[in-house]
């Protein structure tokens, strides 16, 4: 591991005027970063803990409206039985992560915000991993677990585990930054780099995530995942739904599918599909095929897209109370 400096501000101030600095880092719970830096897939001048900003952290669920702090802990919320009863959706979704340490240890932020398990990023090919004949090393090569819904030369997946079902909930993130506050949905937390060396996110130099809110009660959620192993494990593949409307009856839906795409994917047609109609068994599995219109796979990842069109069906029958 390379030499870095250690800044552990009390306040959000004081980590945004260090996180200005070029080369400073954000460390929330590390789980993830602090094996980047030991690979050298990532390299910094300075890490900013988070841990002692005491406005990071908590949890309010009350009035319908949900609040977390970024640097509450996986296991806290899952631990917090007004949260759990406001949406139980979340307990399923952080249940997933299936290591006790790194829910006790990881961070809503950190999960939000983890970098792409992409194994060509994580061997230090960078997140677009083209090798020296300009060619994308990941249509090249072993592609089992990248994107059926790739973007430019972006074919990693967004490894976010509560992400899709925030973006399902109509959430929002709180960032701060030197320009001050500012509130954006958490779906437009992620974007799809471009270029070598652009990130996955869209917080800028000195921007941290402070919180996320949703309103809660008004829909019927549910996640479920595809997984290999029931033991630590990433999804194959996972989607998030949430159904707003009396018994049978869909007002409207959001349809959101993880490990699809670079970034968490909304699949507005399928949940469009669903608007204004009644839900019935037929209808749910129209849906799951129209989430994944327009997929892309590759050589070896075909399998995908079967995977998605389960997960949204199984997802759909869980939130209408339908699953077996």
């Amino acid at each position: 591991m390379r030499p870095f400096s250690y800044a552990a501000p009390a306040t959000v101030e004081q980590a945004v005027s260090l996180l200005e600095a070029e080369g400073s880092e954000v460390l929330a719970g590390g789980t993830d970063l602090l094996s980047l830096l030991k690979d050298d897939v990532e390299q910094v001048e300075r890490l900013v803990a988070l841990r002692g900003i005491e406005d990071l952290s908590g949890i309010d669920a009350s009035g319908g409206r949900l609040r977390i702090g970024s640097m509450t802990t996986l296991q806290e919320l899952r631990d917090h039985a007004d949260a759990m009863a406001a949406e139980p959706a979340l307990g399923t979704a952080i249940d997933g992560v299936a290591s006790a340490q790194l829910r006790a240890m990881g961070t809503v932020g950190g999960d939000l915000l983890q970098r792409p398990r992409c194994w060509y990023y994580r061997r230090g090919f960078g997140l677009l991993a083209q090798g020296e004949n300009g060619r994308s090393m990941v249509t090249e090569g072993d592609n089992r677990y990248h994107a059926i819904f790739p973007e430019g030369d972006a074919r990693f997946v967004s490894p976010s585990s509560l992400a899709p079902l925030l973006i399902a909930l109509e959430a929002e993130a709180t960032v701060h930054g030197p320009d001050g506050e500012r509130r954006v949905p958490v779906e437009a937390l992620y974007r799809t780099p471009r270029a070598e060396g652009e990130r996955e996110n869209t917080l800028g130099p000195g921007e941290l995530l402070v919180e996320v809110t949703a309103s809660v009660g008004a829909a019927r959620s549910a996640v479920y995942e595809v997984r290999q192993r029931r033991s630590l494990d990433w999804p194959l593949m996972a989607a998030a739904v949430s159904l707003y409307g009396e018994g049978p009856l869909v007002d409207r839906a959001r349809i959101v599918l993880g490990h699809a795409a670079p970034t968490p994917r909304l699949a507005a047609a399928a949940g469009d599909l669903l608007a204004g109609r009644e839900l019935t068994p037929e209808r749910i599995v129209e849906a799951a095929e129209a989430a994944v219109e327009g997929a892309r796979p590759m050589s070896g990842n075909r399998y995908k897209i079967q995977l998605a069109t389960v997960a949204v069906r199984r997802a759909l029958l869980r939130a209408a109370g339908m699953e077996a």
